[in-house]
């Protein structure tokens, strides 16, 4: 799936919301883990809360800077031809974070097949 038809999903289903990109309630498992500091990233687990097209909602496991880079890895709920279980993996910057809740805008993205080796990243992946 290419970037373009993403934002195309995203940008033609409609509903009413102020924002530029309007959002929808997808709660998904994720996993997350900081860009740009020392050593290998720790991945952590959450859940997304709502996606647009240029950003995710989502609960992680302790709060998270904003500004920093994060990279995330959501289990998708669709499927490659009816079959193969897919994952959408972003990276973007944390632009708010309100308890455990924390918003990013994506700057990167690309859908991924999921694989046998399991769901999705994890630490050392």
């Amino acid at each position: 799936m290419t970037q373009a038809t993403f934002r195309e999903i995203f940008t033609g289903m409609g509903g009413t919301d102020r924002r530029r990109n309007s959002r929808f309630p997808i709660v998904q498992e994720l996993r997350y883990r900081l860009l740009g500091g020392r050593g290998a990233p720790h991945w952590a687990a959450g859940k997304t809360l709502d996606i647009s097209s240029n950003g995710i909602l989502f609960e992680a496991e302790s709060p998270l800077p904003p500004g920093r880079r994060v990279e995330l890895a959501v289990s998708w709920p669709a499927q490659l031809d009816g079959k193969c279980p897919m994952k959408l993996v972003a990276r973007g910057k944390v632009v708010r974070c309100r308890g455990n809740d924390v918003a990013v805008e994506i700057d990167k993205y690309e859908f991924r097949t999921q694989g046998r080796a399991g769901l999705l990243p994890q630490n050392g992946a």
